[in-house]
C-alpha cells in the first residue's frame, strides 16, 4: 500500500508541504556551502579558514542541540521551525549582501556562519520529531523513506546547482539560497497541522533535568541506544569518504571527474535504496536487517578498500549508499516509534548528537589511521571493523536483533527517571 492511500487529503497536503520544505532547506545549505567555501578560499587562499568555515557550523550544533530538543518538546514544533526558517533566511541575505559588498574580512562572514548553525540546531530536533505528527503511525516509515529520498536528492543537486549560480557571483548563489529558504518558510508557515506534542507523562522540573531526560530515555531504551550506537560506530570505523580523493588521485589515477563520479556513486547507490523503500518499505525483520545493512556497509568498505578498477569500486560505493540508506530508514523509524510523543524532540536531538559526531570524527579517524598505515589499510581495517562491530551489537542488544516489526517498537509506558538530586539544577 502506497504512503499516499494512508493519507486523506488535509494530511496529503501538509506532508507535501513539509517534504518541500526539508528539501529546499537542504538544497539552500547545500548551495551555500559551496559559495561560502569558494568565497573564504578566494578571500584567503588558505586552507585553514576553510576549516574554520566547518568549526563555525559544527561548534553551535554541539552547543545548540540538546536545548533545541527540549525546546520541540515544549513548544510548537511548526513555530519553531518556522522562527529556524526565519533566522536562516536572513543569514543567506546577510551573506549575499556581504558579498554584493566587496568584502574581504572574514570575521563576518564566520559571525553569520555561526548564527546559522545555531539556527540549522534549532530546526533539527523540531524537522524530526513533528513527522510523526504529520501522518498515522501505520504510514511513517513509509513517510521517514519518502524525507529521506527527499534529503538526498537535495543533498546530490544542491551542490551541482549551487556550482552553476556560482558562475555568476557568490552573490548570487547566497541570493538563491536565500529564496529557497523563503519558499520553505512559506510551506511550513501553511501546514495546518499543529506542531504541539503531548505531555512527557513524567514531571520534569528545571531546564537541567528536562535536558537529560532525553539522554536518560536513551541510555534505558536499549533498542534506541543500540540503533544509534551501532550506527555512531560504524561510521567512525567505516568512514572511508574522506580518503576518496586519496583513490581518485593515487590509487584510481582518475582524476577530479572520477572523484565526482565516486561521490555521486555514494549518493545515487542511497537515492535508489530510498525510492525502493519508499515504494516497499521494510516491514519484517527490521532489527536483523538493520544489522545486516550494517554487515554489508562494512563489506563494500572492504571491497573499495582493496579495489583497482574504477568500475567495481562505484559498484561498492554504490553499495555502500544503498546499506547506508537501510541504516537510516531503519534507525529514524525506530527512534521515532519507540519515543513518547513528548520525548521525541530531545531524543531526536541525541540521535542528531551521535549523527553529528559520527560524521566528523569519522573523518577525522580515518585520516589519522591513513596517516599511520596508509590508506587502503585505513579502509580495510575501518570494513572489518565495521563487520566486527555487528557481531558484538548483536550479542549485546538482543533487543535490537529480535526487533520483529517496527510496530514492536512502541513506547513502554511513562516511567520515572534516575533520581537526579546529585546534578545540577538549572543552567
Amino acid at each position: 500500500m502506497s504512503l499516499l492511500s494512508w493519507l486523506d487529503a488535509s494530511r496529503r497536503r501538509d506532508f507535501a508541504l513539509f517534504l518541500a520544505a526539508r528539501a529546499l532547506v537542504v538544497f539552500s545549505s547545500q548551495v551555500q556551502t559551496v559559495a561560502i567555501g569558494w568565497q573564504v578560499y578566494d578571500m584567503t587562499e588558505d586552507v585553514m579558514a576553510l576549516g574554520y568555515v566547518g568549526l563555525a557550523l559544527f561548534l553551535p550544533v554541539v552547543a545548540c542541540t540538546l536545548p533545541a530538543g527540549d525546546a520541540a518538546d515544549r513548544f510548537d514544533r511548526r513555530r519553531v521551525i518556522v522562527l529556524s526558517y526565519v533566522v536562516q533566511c536572513g543569514g543567506a541575505a546577510v551573506l549575499a549582501g556581504l558579498a554584493l559588498g566587496g568584502i574581504r574580512d572574514t570575521t563576518p562572514l564566520y559571525a553569520t556562519l555561526v548564527a546559522l548553525g545555531a539556527a540549522r540546531a534549532l530546526s533539527g530536533p523540531a524537522q524530526q520529531s513533528y513527522l510523526p505528527l504529520l501522518v498515522p503511525r501505520e504510514a511513517l516509515s513509509r513517510a521517514v523513506a519518502w524525507t529521506t529520498s527527499a534529503f538526498k536528492l537535495a543533498l546530490v543537486c544542491g551542490p551541482a546547482l549551487g556550482g552553476m549560480l556560482l558562475v555568476a557571483g557568490a552573490e548570487v548563489a547566497f541570493g538563491g539560497a536565500a529564496v529557497a529558504i523563503a519558499l520553505a518558510l512559506a510551506a511550513v508557515a501553511s501546514i495546518r497541522t499543529s506542531g504541539r506534542s503531548a505531555p512527557a507523562g513524567v514531571e520534569e522540573g528545571s531546564r537541567w533535568r528536562r535536558l537529560v531526560l532525553g539522554v536518560d530515555y536513551v541510555l534505558r531504551n536499549k533498542v534506541i541506544l543500540g540503533a544509534m550506537s551501532l550506527d555512531l560506530f560504524a561510521v567512525l570505523l567505516g568512514g572511508a569518504a574522506a580518503l576518496l580523493p586519496v583513490y581518485a588521485r593515487d590509487i584510481l589515477e582518475v582524476g577530479p571527474e572520477g572523484l565526482g563520479a565516486m561521490r555521486s556513486a555514494l549518493a545515487i547507490g542511497g537515492i535508489a535504496m530510498a525510492v525502493a523503500l519508499g515504494m516497499r518499505p521494510i516491514e519484517r525483520r527490521v532489527g536483523a536487517r538493520l544489522l545486516l545493512a550494517v554487515a554489508i556497509f562494512g563489506v563494500a568498505t572492504i571491497v573499495l578498500g582493496l579495489s583497482t578498477s574504477f568500475l567495481l569500486s562505484l559498484a561498492a560505493l554504490a553499495a555502500m549508499g544503498a546499506a547506508d540508506m537501510v541504516s537510516m530508514f531503519v534507525r529514524q523509524t525506530v527512534i521515532q516509534l519507540a519515543t513518547p510523543d513528548g520525548m521525541r524532540g530531545r531524543v531526536s536531538s541525541v540521535n542528531l548528537l551521535f549523527v553529528g559526531a559520527s560524521n566528523e570524527l569519522g573523518d577525522f579517524e580515518s585520516g589519522l589511521v591513513a596517516a599511520w598505515v596508509g590508506a587502503v589499510p585505513a579502509v580495510v581495517i575501518g570494513g572489518v571493523g565495521t563487520i566486527a562491530v555487528v557481531g558484538i551489537w548483536s550479542w549485546a542488544f538482543p533487543g535490537l536483533r529480535r526487533l520483529d516489526r517496527f510496530a514492536d517498537a512502541a513506547p513502554p509506558e511513562p516511567v520515572a527517571p534516575a533520581p537526579l538530586s546529585d546534578r545540577p539544577r538549572g543552567l
